[in-house]
């Protein structure tokens, strides 16, 4: 619990992919193994997630700089990576990420109702991206039709800093009119988001089961043994404390009774 309960704030702003759709923040991970894929380099799953919550320009530049990805490029290309090949990569993940994300965009259970809740105690509620506004758009309209509409959106790409600089959380309470920091809840899954919002002023809520440091889709969460599961989840809420929450819960169906809303 907060111990603040209701009217400490006025927004919340959520990440997408891990924390409101997608559980297990699964579909990047799959278009970013294509896109190195169809260059003859084997891209793990770990060193994917790795940088998850950046822009996806600055994830690829990681992704890129990691000695052993870097090798396996150099002996795919015959050449080390140079910005030629970082924008031929992200011009194959615009499509790819919009195909995964669309696949990839039920809600999480609790995500429509959290919302409501939040609206009914007069918060307004606000969302940011590490996609681009063009791989967002079936996203958005697949959750509308699910029962969620943010009222303000930022896209990777729309403000000269991605997370884990502040940036994109100035830009929507500069849009929507408000302020303090204090007053911004910002909920994330990856550790970059929770920077984000630390780096802000907010108070940050890290999502652990939902996110990127788990890994894994619902149905998969589900079927995992008890001890299995205790220790993944014991890992992420770790790694999200660790990267300056000021709480950490499972999913945002949990949301409004941590607020004590």
């Amino acid at each position: 619990m907060t111990g603040k309960g209701p009217g400490a704030f006025d927004l919340v702003i959520f990440d997408w992919a891990g924390t409101m759709v997608d559980f297990g923040c699964c579909a990047p991970i799959a278009a970013f193994v294509e896109a190195f894929a169809r260059r003859g380099v084997a891209l793990d799953e770990a060193a994917a997630r790795a940088d998850m919550g950046v822009a996806k320009v600055d994830h690829v530049r990681a992704l890129l700089a990691r000695p052993e990805v870097a090798a396996a490029w150099t002996e795919a290309c015959g050449r080390p990576s140079d910005e030629g090949d970082v924008d031929a990569l992200m011009a194959d993940l615009g499509p790819l990420m919009r195909d995964a994300a669309t696949v990839a965009s039920e809600l999480i259970p609790g995500a429509a109702e959290t919302v409501r809740k939040l609206r009914a105690r007069g918060l307004r509620i606000a969302s940011s991206t590490g996609y681009t506004r063009e791989m967002m758009g079936p996203v958005l309209a697949r959750a509308a039709e699910q029962g969620y509409a943010p009222d303000h959106l930022v896209c990777a790409g729309e403000t000269p800093q991605g997370r884990p600089s502040p940036l994109m959380i100035y830009k929507a309470c500069a849009e929507l009119g408000v302020w303090p920091l204090s007053r911004v809840v910002k909920v994330d899954d990856a550790e970059a988001g929770i920077a984000e919002g630390r780096a802000a002023g907010c108070y940050t809520v890290g999502v652990a089961a939902s996110g990127n440091a788990v890994g894994v889709s619902l149905a998969a969460f589900s079927a995992l043994g008890a001890a299995d599961r205790e220790r993944r989840l014991s890992v992420a809420r770790a790694a999200l404390l660790g990267a300056g929450a000021d709480l950490v819960i499972d999913t945002v169906a949990e949301l409004p009774a941590a607020l004590s809303i």
